[in-house]
């Protein structure tokens, strides 16, 4: 699988970007020792910086979180949100999310954060079918992306945002032989948002890859 960029290469953009708080860096330690085989699953720092700014840029009030983990990507999020903006934060799992709210308490973020414990696809449709959402991060399990844009893409206000992470699957994406269930949907998806005629669509390789969709 090939490298986006060299380690030297990494560790300048990461000395280039806003620097995570002591909190953040509490929260990365904690995930990787009590969730070794998960713990790639956090964002890292410089990809938290690029949420909160987008958030920001966008203006967002309403925003959405497929895949919470233990909630570093959702601190990002929440501290990006406008003056009474609210975060829906969707996932399946007590045991990460229980690490998540006592970080989210602590970083002052908690009453702005709704978690749903349950199958995203479900907290999704249940929404109002109203087009109000501004920013989305989808961040999950890679065979629901597909379902997950279809209910967010249609309550997405015109201008909103959504990020879809891990779109370049460590490079399987390029790889022919890379026919596991997550690679075929990831490609799939990829080539589903940029056919579709409601949004702009721009990949970044930013880590494993950032797509950003702005609904026209």
């Amino acid at each position: 699988m090939p490298d986006i960029t060299s380690a030297a290469i990494s560790d300048y953009l990461l000395a280039h970007s806003t620097p995570s708080d002591p909190l953040l860096r509490e929260l990365a330690i904690e995930t990787a020792r009590a969730f070794p085989d998960a713990a790639g699953m956090q964002i890292s720092h410089d990809e938290g910086e690029l949420l909160t700014m987008l958030v920001q840029l966008v203006g967002a009030t309403q925003a959405v979180e497929v895949g919470v983990f233990t909630g570093y990507s959702s601190i990002c999020i929440a501290r990006g949100l406008a003056p009474g903006g609210t975060l829906l934060a969707c996932d399946v799992s007590d045991e990460w999310t229980s690490v998540a709210r006592r970080y989210w308490d602590r970083a002052g973020v908690a009453d702005r954060i709704d978690l749903r414990i349950a199958p995203a696809v479900e907290t999704l449709r249940a929404l109002p079918a109203e087009e109000t959402i501004d920013f989305a991060f989808i961040d999950a399990d890679k065979t629901g992306y597909a379902a997950y844009y279809a209910e967010i893409v249609t309550r997405l206000r015109r201008g909103g945002l959504i990020v879809l992470d891990n779109v370049l699957r460590g490079g399987r994406v390029v790889d022919p032989t890379a026919t596991g269930e997550a690679d075929l949907a990831i490609r799939a998806i990829n080539d589903q948002v940029v056919a579709d005629p409601r949004v702009s669509v721009v990949m970044l390789p930013v880590r494993d890859g950032v797509t950003l969709i702005r609904k026209r």
